[in-house]
């Protein structure tokens, strides 16, 4: 008779079928829409997100959420300019922001204690009524945000065994958010000078510092760009490096 399964064993089954499925997903999304609500469920909380910032320019280049019901209770402003009003005061973000190699899993409680969370506009005016955030946030360029976020309004921390969820989680989910973003990618042909300059992009170099690096005036640098816009039909360098280099690596 075959023994019963432990709560451990049980818990491996229930990640490895959620990945399972995020590869079996038929959506274009980036990453694979099912795999938001796979993890709220693994890992409770009110909300779920995935979302990618380009910090100097404010842009929000990519978002996905699971369901909730109370937006209109979150913060003070329904829109972003909370956050970049405050961003600063957001800890865990800065921390996110920040270049890192390999997925990177916190909690808000990492960085201040409740009662100081509390006391912050960044929380009155744009996280509030959530009190618990924890992130996976995966690697990017320079510059830009990538991450999945878990949002409670219970006061109680994210437990141990969660945060160690997400820690054995998260290299699958940057594996699967770069199969994504190849699957969807269409090729594209760009000359070795047009990718030359869109890696300098990604790094987060200005235009006189491409031309600088490449030994180019500013101006061809401006026209290796424009003619690249072109080739990937979109309009902006961030738009441009989301669509050649989904992945951190290939930068």
């Amino acid at each position: 008779m075959t023994p019963p399964f432990t709560t451990a064993e049980v818990h491996l089954r229930r990640m490895a079928d959620l990945l399972d499925e995020a590869r079996q997903d038929a959506s274009d999304a980036v990453p694979p829409e099912s795999l938001l609500l796979g993890l709220q469920r693994l890992v409770p909380c009110d909300c779920a997100c995935f979302s990618e910032l380009d910090v100097p320019t404010r842009i929000h280049v990519n978002e996905q959420e699971t369901p909730y019901d109370d937006w209109g209770d979150v913060g003070g402003d329904a829109t972003l300019e909370g956050y970049w009003r405050w961003r600063h005061q957001h800890l865990q973000c800065v921390e996110v922001a920040r270049v890192h190699t390999s997925p990177q899993v916190t909690q808000m409680t990492d960085f201040m204690s409740l009662r100081e969370l509390m006391r912050l506009p960044i929380y009155t005016e744009h996280l509030r009524p959530f009190k618990c955030i924890a992130a996976v946030a995966l690697p990017t360029a320079p510059g830009r945000t990538r991450v999945y976020q878990f949002f409670r309004k219970d006061p109680k921390p994210f437990n141990d065994h969660e945060m160690t969820t997400l820690g054995l989680l998260a290299p699958h989910l940057y594996a699967l958010y770069q199969e994504a973003a190849l699957r969807r990618r269409s090729p594209v042909r760009l000359t070795r000078r047009e990718l030359d300059v869109l890696r300098c992009v990604a790094r987060g170099m200005s235009t006189p510092q491409i031309a600088e690096q490449l030994v180019v005036s500013t101006s061809t640098v401006r026209k290796h760009l424009e003619n690249a816009f072109n080739r990937l039909g979109v309009s902006s360098r961030v738009a441009a490096v989301a669509r050649v280099f989904p992945e951190a690596e290939a930068v």
